[in-house]
Protein backbone atom coordinates (compact mmCIF):
# COMPACT_ATOMS: atom_id res chain seq x y z
CA UNK A 1 0.00 0.00 0.00
CA UNK A 2 1.13 3.58 -0.67
CA UNK A 3 0.99 6.00 2.29
CA UNK A 4 1.48 9.73 2.81
CA UNK A 5 3.21 11.34 5.77
CA UNK A 6 1.61 14.57 6.90
CA UNK A 7 1.17 16.30 10.22
CA UNK A 8 -2.16 17.48 11.43
CA UNK A 9 -2.54 19.89 14.35
CA UNK A 10 0.80 20.19 16.14
CA UNK A 11 -0.51 23.03 18.32
CA UNK A 12 -3.58 25.28 18.00
CA UNK A 13 -1.68 28.30 16.65
CA UNK A 14 0.73 26.45 14.32
CA UNK A 15 -0.09 26.64 10.61
CA UNK A 16 3.21 25.51 9.10
CA UNK A 17 6.36 23.60 9.91
CA UNK A 18 9.92 23.60 8.58
CA UNK A 19 11.72 20.39 7.65
CA UNK A 20 15.09 20.27 9.42
CA UNK A 21 16.46 16.83 8.53
CA UNK A 22 15.31 13.59 6.95
CA UNK A 23 16.77 10.46 8.57
CA UNK A 24 16.81 8.34 5.46
CA UNK A 25 16.96 8.60 1.68
CA UNK A 26 14.81 7.10 -1.07
CA UNK A 27 14.47 3.37 -0.42
CA UNK A 28 15.31 3.53 3.29
CA UNK A 29 13.35 1.09 5.44
CA UNK A 30 11.89 2.30 8.73
CA UNK A 31 10.67 0.17 11.61
CA UNK A 32 8.34 1.14 14.44
CA UNK A 33 9.98 3.83 16.57
CA UNK A 34 12.62 4.86 14.01
CA UNK A 35 13.15 8.61 13.62
CA UNK A 36 11.90 9.65 10.17
CA UNK A 37 12.24 13.42 10.13
CA UNK A 38 12.94 16.35 12.42
CA UNK A 39 10.70 19.40 12.03
CA UNK A 40 10.38 22.75 13.71
CA UNK A 41 7.60 25.21 14.33
CA UNK A 42 8.18 28.79 15.37
CA UNK A 43 8.25 27.56 18.97
CA UNK A 44 9.25 23.89 19.12
CA UNK A 45 11.27 21.03 17.65
CA UNK A 46 9.18 18.02 16.55
CA UNK A 47 10.55 14.50 16.02
CA UNK A 48 8.42 12.31 13.76
CA UNK A 49 8.85 8.57 14.35
CA UNK A 50 7.43 5.62 12.47
CA UNK A 51 4.36 4.04 14.00
CA UNK A 52 4.47 1.21 11.46
CA UNK A 53 7.11 -0.37 9.21
CA UNK A 54 7.57 1.15 5.76
CA UNK A 55 9.89 2.19 2.94
CA UNK A 56 10.53 5.86 2.12
CA UNK A 57 9.59 6.30 -1.53
CA UNK A 58 9.70 10.05 -2.06
CA UNK A 59 10.38 13.20 -0.07
CA UNK A 60 7.94 15.96 -1.03
CA UNK A 61 9.29 18.67 1.32
CA UNK A 62 13.07 18.97 1.37
CA UNK A 63 15.20 20.03 4.35
CA UNK A 64 14.92 23.77 4.87
CA UNK A 65 11.46 24.07 3.29
CA UNK A 66 8.37 25.28 5.12
CA UNK A 67 5.14 23.31 4.60
CA UNK A 68 1.56 23.90 5.69
CA UNK A 69 0.11 21.59 8.32
CA UNK A 70 -1.78 18.76 6.60
CA UNK A 71 0.24 18.88 3.36
CA UNK A 72 2.04 15.59 2.56
CA UNK A 73 5.75 15.70 3.40
CA UNK A 74 6.72 12.27 2.07
CA UNK A 75 5.41 9.05 0.57
CA UNK A 76 5.98 5.57 2.03
CA UNK A 77 4.99 2.08 0.93
CA UNK A 78 4.98 -1.39 2.42
CA UNK A 79 7.58 -2.62 -0.07
CA UNK A 80 10.24 -0.90 -2.17
CA UNK A 81 9.04 -2.56 -5.39
CA UNK A 82 5.38 -1.63 -4.90
CA UNK A 83 4.03 0.44 -7.84
CA UNK A 84 3.47 4.09 -6.93
CA UNK A 85 1.43 6.64 -8.89
CA UNK A 86 3.41 8.76 -11.36
CA UNK A 87 1.91 11.98 -9.99
CA UNK A 88 2.11 11.42 -6.24
CA UNK A 89 1.11 14.99 -5.39
CA UNK A 90 -2.14 14.64 -7.37
CA UNK A 91 -2.86 11.21 -5.82
CA UNK A 92 -2.12 12.32 -2.23
CA UNK A 93 -5.81 12.77 -1.36
CA UNK A 94 -6.41 9.11 -2.21
CA UNK A 95 -3.54 7.80 -0.05
CA UNK A 96 -3.87 6.43 3.45
CA UNK A 97 -1.97 8.20 6.24
CA UNK A 98 1.27 6.55 7.32
CA UNK A 99 1.10 5.96 11.07
CA UNK A 100 3.51 8.23 12.92
CA UNK A 101 4.28 8.71 16.60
Amino acid sequence: MIYKVSLQAVAPDVGEIRVLEWHGAHGARFEIGDLIVELETHKALVEVRAGQPGVLRRVLAEAGEWARIGVPLAVFSDREDEPAPDDIEAAADLMVDFVID
